[in-house]
């Protein structure tokens, strides 16, 4: 007997076009050359990130995320934004901001785990300024899965029957095979893709250690992609280790040299969080005009994201983060008298 899920018509709205077709189009005029992409954060946002476009953001909460590419998206004053909201916390935190978007496709947001609620993203969300369609951070993760296959949808199902899907843009769809109820999930082509990874050449070819998250998916359904990267390394370092190669180059639209680009998020094997400045962020956020002396003095009052390390104790901070993140000391632990891997 098939199972019966109960019918009901989603109310969401679809934010981005799922025609395959369309975004084959696109990425059918990318050039795929191998030349160099290297480039300061600014110009990356400048060249790439456009008013009204459709943003995803990569990492997972506040691990690996690309932090200076967000703070220059605020800075530069980018508007009307649609964003993708999977597994979204100090990113989402930033975006919000900066008022930075207008709609959002919404799995996991505001809250940043247990540190607590964003207040100010959670005020910007209840003013009405942002449209919101709702997903789980699976069925958001997906879209973009669907569109990295070149298509225009994946069957699913997840949220079927829930609430979740009632305000999604998803559709029900029949099994030919089955006759079984499924989910339709559309296709998701962000305009722009932002990942940080560990390692990256100047043509974009780039590595992370470590987990994707849904990152492989994003790199591949983005029109645009740009990189910022812990290390910048030669084509040869790359070619070593094949295996943890997240994207080749002609995926990559912009290579952008950070250090301690993630901060104050986590970067898996190389620093941990700098809890003290996230509870900062939550801290002034609880008045808006002290908030908005929080972001003159750390975002719009510096020119750069290194000026930003520096008023939080730059390398010597990032010492002792290094020190505490625990991936770090347990890979150390792996590692024989030698010096070899084991």
């Amino acid at each position: 007997m098939n199972e019966q899920v109960p019918t009901m018509t989603p109310q969401g709205e679809l934010f981005s076009s799922p025609d395959a077709d369309e975004a084959r189009d696109f990425f059918r005029q990318k050039p795929r050359t191998k030349t160099n992409k290297l480039m300061s954060v600014s110009d990356a946002v400048s060249r790439f990130i456009h008013d009204g476009d459709y943003l995803a953001s990569g990492g997972f909460g506040g691990v690996r995320i690309a932090s200076a590419v967000l703070h220059e998206i605020v800075r530069q004053g980018k508007k009307n934004l649609g964003l993708s909201g999977h597994t979204a916390t100090h990113d989402f935190q930033i975006l919000a901001a900066g008022r930075c978007f207008n709609r959002c496709d919404v799995a996991y947001i505001v809250g940043l785990e247990m540190r607590g609620l964003s207040l100010n993203a959670r005020r910007y969300m209840e003013s009405g300024a942002v449209k919101m369609t709702e997903w789980s951070n699976a069925a958001l993760a997906w879209r973009c899965k669907a569109a990295s296959m070149g298509l225009p949808f994946l069957p699913a199902r997840v949220i079927l029957g829930t609430d979740v899907m009632k305000y999604s843009a998803a559709k029900t769809i029949e099994c030919p095979f089955t006759g079984q109820k499924l989910l339709a999930l559309p296709a998701l082509y962000p305009d722009v893709g932002i990942i940080h990874v560990h390692r990256a050449d100047i043509y974009g070819n780039c590595q992370l250690d470590g987990i994707t998250i849904a990152d492989y998916e994003v790199g591949r359904s983005s029109k645009r992609v740009i990189i910022s990267t812990e290390h910048l390394v030669d084509t040869d370092e790359i070619i070593k280790k094949p295996l943890q190669t997240l994207l080749p180059f002609w995926l990559v639209d912009a290579v952008c040299h950070v250090r301690y680009g993630s901060y104050p998020g986590n970067m898996p094997y190389e620093y941990f969080s700098d809890e003290e400045h996230l509870a900062e962020w939550m801290q002034a956020e609880r008045d808006p005009d002290t908030f908005k002396q929080f972001l003159d003095k750390y975002i719009y009052g510096v020119s750069n994201f290194q000026e930003y390390l520096e008023l939080k104790g730059g390398e010597a901070r990032m010492a002792e983060l290094h020190e505490l993140e625990p991936l770090r000391r347990n890979e150390e632990k792996r590692m024989p008298a030698s010096g070899g891997r084991l």
